[in-house]
């Protein structure tokens, strides 16, 4: 019976990294971010989305399934590149190269590094458009803690999609670097960027 509870504690996230020391600082934060440790991080689609099923797959399966679709910038969608057309096996092996690019450079727990990227990147309020008797205006509105995780996934892959795009650069290092920006709040990260602008925006809006 020991030997079966020791076996459990030391079950790693893909057999290598340890989420049982994980940190999450934001309590609003904390049930939303999955961080359950599996050998093969997929839920292959299987979930109940009128129960908050989003909050049942691990962080680093939603950061894969943005990496296949980054989502809208502006009025345009990005474009899916070669190296990112959907497959799920192809977008994982550009997530664990990230985490292996991230553990090197920062010698820290990686999976730590991208939970510390979200807390910094996730938006606390934006606007809404309200319109009224033909009127319509911008509304300032708290963002949920579910939106506010999926917004930082969101842009910390847009971020790594505009400084790879045509360029020399490899997706999984314009990840990496984005993502190590952001843990650190440095303004070179995109996702803090659009959060500050985010929450600039319902500021004025108040």
């Amino acid at each position: 019976m020991d030997s079966t509870e020791n076996k459990s504690e030391q079950f790693k996230l893909f057999d290598k990294y340890d989420v049982s020391s994980i940190e999450i600082k934001d309590p609003a934060l904390k049930p939303y971010i999955n961080l359950k440790a599996k050998l093969l991080v997929k839920s292959k689609g299987r979930r109940n989305l009128e129960n908050y099923g989003i909050v049942k797959v691990n962080v680093i399966e939603r950061l894969a399934n943005h990496l296949a679709v980054p989502g809208h910038v502006g009025k345009k969608h990005k474009i899916i590149t070669s190296w990112s057309s959907g497959k799920y096996a192809h977008n994982m092996k550009t997530i664990l190269k990230t985490l292996e690019i991230i553990e090197s450079q920062t010698k820290k727990n990686p999976v730590q590094v991208l939970v510390t990227a979200i807390e910094n990147a996730s938006p606390r309020d934006e606007i809404t458009v309200i319109e009224q008797a033909g009127a319509r205006y911008p509304q300032a509105v708290d963002t949920s803690p579910m939106r506010r995780v999926s917004l930082a996934l969101r842009w910390l892959v847009q971020g790594a999609y505009a400084k790879s795009f045509g360029k020399k650069k490899k997706i999984a290092e314009t990840l990496a670097a984005e993502i190590i920006a952001a843990s650190e709040g440095s303004m070179e990260s995109y996702a803090l960027t659009k959060k500050n602008e985010s929450e600039k925006q319902a500021d004025s809006a108040r």
